[in-house]
């Protein structure tokens, strides 16, 4: 079984566990995301062709990472003007994983491995009390101190 499916502009023929690489999408790692632009499903002898897209025809993708494209050099100039520029572009792309492709748009989707929870070690309470008791302190006062004159400085005043 495959399909057809339509994301960032772009369409891509996809099969169960499949990995493409497509524009960037707004999701985490890991996380399962739902294709739902599906042109085309066909399984085996059976074709479902869509009108623009297949009726409740859904494909299911995990994302694995975000990641960079290589860089293209993009070169301008004008001819007998000495005009020359050159810009470099990297895309942004995500990697996906097909999980599941859904004619019927019922996914059996595993759930997503659970997160590690992030353990932020709590403050000391000696530690936050003594933060909160102490006040800032200051800064001295700058002192003014008279500049010592040199000794050239002298000899000018002298002359006069």
């Amino acid at each position: 079984m495959y399909a057809v499916v339509k994301t960032g502009g772009k369409q891509y023929k996809v099969a169960k566990d499949d990995k493409i690489v497509v524009d960037r999408l707004e999701a985490e790692t890991g996380e399962n995301l739902v294709l739902d632009q599906v042109l085309m499903v066909a399984n085996g002898e059976q074709v479902d062709v869509g009108s623009p897209m297949v009726k409740d025809a859904v494909v299911g993708a995990t994302v694995l990472r975000h990641t960079r494209g290589d860089k293209i050099m993009v070169f301008r100039r004008k001819r007998r003007k000495n005009f020359r520029r050159i810009r470099g572009h990297r895309q942004d792309l995500t990697l996906l994983q097909i999980t599941d492709i859904a004619p019927d748009g019922k996914l059996k989707v595993a759930k997503p491995a659970a997160k590690k929870a992030e353990a932020k070690p709590a403050p000391k309470k000696a530690e936050a009390t003594a933060a909160k008791k102490a006040p800032a302190k200051k800064a001295p006062a700058k002192t003014t101190a008279k500049k010592a004159t040199t000794s050239k400085a002298k000899d000018a005043k002298a002359k006069e």
